[in-house]
């Protein structure tokens, strides 16, 4: 059994536990972008959806629904790999330094583990065990001193599909009333009413991965999507109007 495998066993890890924040992260902009397209519309059109047509907010919908569903997934894609680049090279620099000035690196990692919360005496003998293993010794360094996880655990390729359909999933909610009916106030009522359940969806996912407080998971999630539909309607309102 490999170490993933292990860790989701063995902490009964599902995949929505594995990757929610590309889930969350795709999903909440997947679910704003493409109804800022929806409420940018609605905003601008003098008498209504109805003056503007289905077809123009579907067109406009898909297109920015796909190019940015692209562009998140290669960006965490980019991210991610970026990340375990900058982490492989400060780790390297970090060895280096063991190297060069053990005395200066294990007083740091005395430091370190002191305010952590070991005792002096139990600080010093650690430290002193971890001089003798540079490896574990800059693991260490990397995650207390710079604050930086060990990338190799990641799968940016599988992060970047994650992010990549959940904002897809997510991002197509708020066109579906366009696919059913004619573009009408009504219509843009039923987005309206599709873009709160889908926030809500995602805000019951992140309560469900996590085990926080539901309102707040909930709560958190359809404030922000709140926020930035009302930004996207009240643009789309001054320029048309």
């Amino acid at each position: 059994m490999d170490w993933q495998s292990h860790r989701r066993d063995a902490h009964k890890l599902g995949r929505t536990q594995e990757f929610l924040k590309q889930i969350v992260y795709g999903g909440n902009d997947g679910i704003v972008t493409t109804f800022a397209i929806v409420a940018g519309f609605a905003g601008a059109a003098a008498e209504g959806v109805a003056q503007i047509g289905g077809l123009a907010v579907l067109v406009f919908g898909l297109a920015n629904l796909f190019a940015d569903g692209v562009s998140m997934g290669l960006g965490e894609f980019l991210s991610a790999r970026s990340q375990a680049d900058l982490y492989r090279a400060r780790r390297s620099s970090e060895l280096r330094e063991i190297a060069h000035d053990p005395e200066q690196e294990r007083m740091e990692l005395f430091e370190i583990l002191r305010q952590r919360g070991l005792p002096p005496g139990e600080a010093d003998t650690t430290t002193q065990i971890l001089a003798r293993h540079p490896e574990f010794m800059a693991d260490l360094m990397m995650t207390y001193e710079f604050g930086m996880s060990d990338p190799d655990e990641d799968r940016p390729a599988i992060n970047g599909l994650f992010t990549f359909g959940s904002f897809l999933i997510f991002g197509s909610v708020p066109l579906v009333p366009y696919f059913l009916f004619d573009a009408t106030d009504r219509t843009f009522a039923l987005s309206v009413l599709a873009t709160f359940l889908a926030l809500m969806s995602l805000g019951l996912l992140r309560w469900n991965a996590t085990g926080e407080r539901l309102a707040r998971c909930v709560g958190e999630t359809v404030l922000v999507g709140t926020i930035c539909a009302l930004v996207a309607f009240a643009v789309g309102w001054i320029v048309g109007g």
